[in-house]
C-alpha cells in the first residue's frame, strides 16, 4: 500500500474460528489476538444493543494505537424509526462511540431493504448525524432507489460514503459511492449470503480495487456464519501490498 494511505481489513467481530488460530499470536484475550493481525474490526452488537461505557473503554485499552473500530449504528435508527426522529438515539449512541477516543473508525449506516431514497427525509437525517458527528460515517443503503445520480449527490454533499457491499443489490451498489473518504467495502459471501468464502481470484481483484483507492479504505468480510471471514482477511491482507 502507498504510504499516503491506510487501508484496514478485517472481519465483522473478531472471532478466530480454530481452522485459523495458527495464523493469530498465541497470548492475550481473543481481541488482543486479533489486533495482533488485523488493524480494524467492524463491530455489529452496537446495531442489536447499547454498550456500557465500560465496555467502549475495555476495547480501547485491549488494542494497540493504530486500531481502529468501525461502529454499526442501532437498529432502533434505522430499522424501527427508520431516520425519523433520531436526534436523542443518535446522541445516546455517539456518547458511547466516543468513549473509543481516536479508535473510533466509520460510523456504519446500514439501511433496511425497504426503505426507498426520499430526498427530504434523507437530507434531515444526515444532517441531524452530521451536526453530531464529525468523523467518517458510511451508509449502506439496499433499496434500488439509494443508486440513482440524486442519492448519491445527496451522500456526496453530506460528506457520506457509499458502502461497495457483495451481494449487490444493483450493479453500482459494487462500487463505492457518494463521499470517497474512506471508501468501505463490506463482503457478505457470495453466492450463499454470510456462508460462502471467497475464490483466490475475487481476492486478486478486490486487493486492486483497495490498491487504487485514494486515501482511508475499509474492507470487511461479514461471510462470518461459517467462519469464512477470518479466512479470506488473512488471504486479502497477504495479497494486498505492504
Amino acid at each position: 500500500m502507498a504510504p499516503s494511505r491506510r487501508a484496514y481489513i478485517g472481519t465483522a467481530g473478531w472471532a478466530i474460528p480454530r481452522a485459523h488460530a495458527d495464523r493469530f499470536p498465541i497470548d492475550g484475550g481473543t481481541l488482543q489476538r486479533y489486533a495482533g493481525v488485523f488493524q480494524g474490526v467492524e463491530i455489529n452488537s452496537t446495531f442489536h444493543r447499547p454498550h456500557r461505557p465500560a465496555t467502549y473503554a475495555r476495547w480501547a485499552e485491549s488494542t494497540p494505537d493504530n486500531f481502529r473500530f468501525s461502529l454499526k449504528l442501532p437498529r432502533a435508527i434505522t430499522h424501527q424509526r427508520k431516520l425519523v426522529e433520531a436526534g436523542e438515539p443518535l446522541e445516546d449512541f455517539l456518547t458511547g462511540a466516543r468513549l473509543l477516543g481516536m479508535k473510533l473508525g466509520p460510523i456504519l449506516v446500514q439501511l433496511p431493504p425497504s426503505l426507498a431514497f426520499e430526498p427530504g427525509l434523507a437530507t434531515s437525517f444526515f444532517t441531524t448525524l452530521r451536526d453530531r458527528h464529525a468523523g467518517p460515517i458510511v451508509c449502506e443503503p439496499r433499496h434500488a432507489s439509494w443508486f440513482a445520480e440524486d442519492a448519491d449527490a445527496l451522500l456526496k454533499t453530506s460528506t457520506i460514503g457509499r458502502v461497495a457491499a457483495d451481494p449487490a443489490v444493483v450493479p453500482a451498489a459494487a462500487e463505492p459511492g457518494g463521499w470517497r473518504e474512506p471508501a468501505y467495502y463490506r463482503l457478505h459471501g457470495s453466492p450463499r449470503k454470510y456462508f460462502s468464502a471467497y475464490e483466490e481470484e475475487s481476492i486478486r481483484r478486490l486487493a486492486s480495487a483497495l490498491e487504487e483507492a485514494a486515501g482511508e479504505v475499509w474492507c470487511i468480510f461479514d461471510n462470518t456464519a461459517s467462519g469464512a471471514a477470518a479466512g479470506d482477511a488473512l488471504n486479502l491482507l497477504a495479497a494486498s501490498p505492504s
